[in-house]
């Protein structure tokens, strides 16, 4: 099953330290529900996440895909040197942005080895673009349309991978590198959920005029779409704005109408999108994986996703 796939930033300690055992038992949990898409990145707990889904997958041998990000060389530091990117206990390293011929190519063997399999589906340009680089983004896109790129497109002819593109949380940058240069997919992050539409007006048509395939990650918009409305609410990374609590709430109002779970609906929504090849699901505890998988068997009355819509955003929130 690759409609389902399964993020590893949650086993790479994102927020909270999850242990070797901890995360063997989420991952199997995954593998025992069928899912064989599984999406990894050496930022996520600066190459933690990586050396542990290379563990599981290197066992449970298979037909299975895997992605990883490029963008980020990992550099050796001191242990009291570690940067601070969100990551419980990481490893030893500090991320340094890089997304030239040269670096996609170095990114990508160093993944290899911290994978320690032979198999590398699809690979994903990660976070290019102005949120995570600011007044920095013009020089990275400029390195990546002038090199990266081509490393990719390399890689691809060569048959080492079958697939590329981006793996962001804006869509900006999307419509920028299409504009410029073929890809096959993008792991979308959080712009086109049941409460954020930002994807819909001009990313989606164009996917599909394009046969670019969507993979949609963040169907929580950082937990708000699972805990609703409540006092200290997440929505993109941070607290939630007036506005996404107006919103979440008028979602829950029709979520409470028709008697269903929000969190069913925010993690079904995607589906209901043609170009959307994955719904991408993760987490570090197998108990929230098995409850997440049980809300996609839900069954939704077909008519509330045109009630939800006016209760939906776009863009700045």
């Amino acid at each position: 099953m690759t409609d389902i796939s399964f993020g590893t930033a949650g086993i790479g300690n994102l927020y909270r330290a999850v242990d070797n055992s901890d995360a063997e038992a989420v991952l199997r949990t995954a593998w025992n529900a069928g899912i064989r898409y599984f999406d990894t990145a050496p930022f996520y707990g600066f190459g933690l996440a990586e050396r542990r889904i290379g563990d599981f997958l290197r066992v449970h041998r298979g037909d299975w895909v895997l992605s990883t990000k490029v963008g980020r060389l990992l550099k050796p530091v001191g242990w009291d040197s570690i940067p601070d990117h969100g990551f419980i206990e990481p490893l030893p390293f500090r991320p340094q942005f890089d997304y030239s011929y040269d670096g996609v190519m170095r990114s990508f063997e160093s993944s290899y080895a911290r994978l320690g399999v032979n198999q590398i589906d699809i690979v994903w340009v990660h976070d290019i673009g102005s949120l995570t680089h600011g007044n920095a983004a013009g020089h990275h896109f400029a390195a990546l349309m002038s090199g990266g790129m081509r490393a990719l497109a390399d890689l691809k002819a060569a048959g080492t991978i079958k697939a590329y593109g981006l793996g962001v949380n804006e869509v900006q940058v999307c419509l920028d590198v299409m504009e410029r240069a073929p890809i096959d997919a993008i792991l979308l992050a959080g712009r086109y959920s049941l409460l954020d539409r930002s994807a819909a007006d001009k990313l989606l048509p164009l996917c599909e005029a394009t046969d670019t395939s969507l993979v949609i990650g963040g169907v929580f918009n950082s937990g708000i779409l699972a805990t609703g409305a409540v006092e200290g609410a997440h929505f993109d990374y941070g607290p939630a704005s007036p506005k996404v609590i107006a919103a979440v709430r008028g979602l829950e109002e029709v979520a409470r109408h028709h008697a269903i779970q929000l969190a069913a609906a925010a993690i079904q929504f995607p589906r209901n999108q043609r170009s959307v090849a994955s719904v991408l699901i993760g987490t570090g505890k197998a108990s929230s994986l098995a409850r997440n998988l049980d809300l996609l068997n839900l069954k939704l009355p077909p008519q509330i996703w045109n009630a939800f819509e006016p209760h939906t955003i776009r863009g700045e929130a």
